[in-house]
């Protein structure tokens, strides 16, 4: 098949991204970690980043709760990057095995603007891609129908069946395939090779 384009989630995607892992070191315990997370900065309170809110701003708004853990909020910005744990296995292989192939490569993330640069610096595989659609910038997240009507545009209209879409989500992938594209939810590298197989890629 010609004219396929693969689009990328990146959070757990291409990048091990866990934010207990930067509170198992701020917290005595990984469980206290994870009632952080589960109580305090929770991945709702966070999805505000991703829609594009300043991270000190929405950081202020939760220590008005939780004024005893204003240390520790202001940590999910300061220490952003010790949420990270190098590439998903096998992921980085595959997009260089694409790239050999002249495959299209582009991004779609649920991502904080501001925190963009200094990720991409930290892992430049996030810096192969010809596009990369930031939810923090467009100020909006998936599964809305808008951001995947927006990428479309930003790949240039092509058909949405060409697009190749891999997400961790399945309301990502619901709304994806809901948008007319190729959809497949991403669990490991080996399956992710076998479903751009069954497209006719990396044969």
């Amino acid at each position: 098949m010609t004219g396929q384009i693969v689009l990328f989630d990146l959070g757990n995607v291409v990048v091990d991204w866990d934010p207990t892992r930067l509170y198992a070191q701020l917290l005595p315990s990984q469980e206290e970690a994870e009632r952080f997370y589960r109580e305090v900065c929770t991945l709702e309170w966070h999805t505000h980043h991703d829609r594009g809110i300043d991270m000190r701003e929405n950081a202020a708004r939760l220590i008005k709760s939780h004024p005893d853990k204003a240390e520790l909020i202001h940590a999910w910005r300061t220490g952003w990057l010790e949420m990270f744990h190098g590439y998903v296995s096998g992921v980085p292989e595959i997009i260089s095995e694409l790239q050999n192939t002249q495959t299209p490569l582009y991004a779609l993330t649920n991502f904080p603007a501001e925190k963009w640069d200094e990720t991409a610096n930290v892992f430049p595989v996030l810096k192969v891609f010809e596009d990369v659609i930031i939810s923090g910038a467009e100020k909006m997240v998936k599964p809305d129908p808008r951001i995947y009507a927006l990428t479309l545009q930003r790949l240039g209209n092509p058909s949405p069946e060409n697009v190749i879409f891999f997400d961790d989500r399945q309301d990502n992938i619901d709304a994806a395939k809901n948008a007319g594209m190729t959809a497949f939810r991403f669990t490991d590298a080996a399956q992710m090779r076998k479903d751009l197989n069954s497209m006719g890629l990396l044969t």
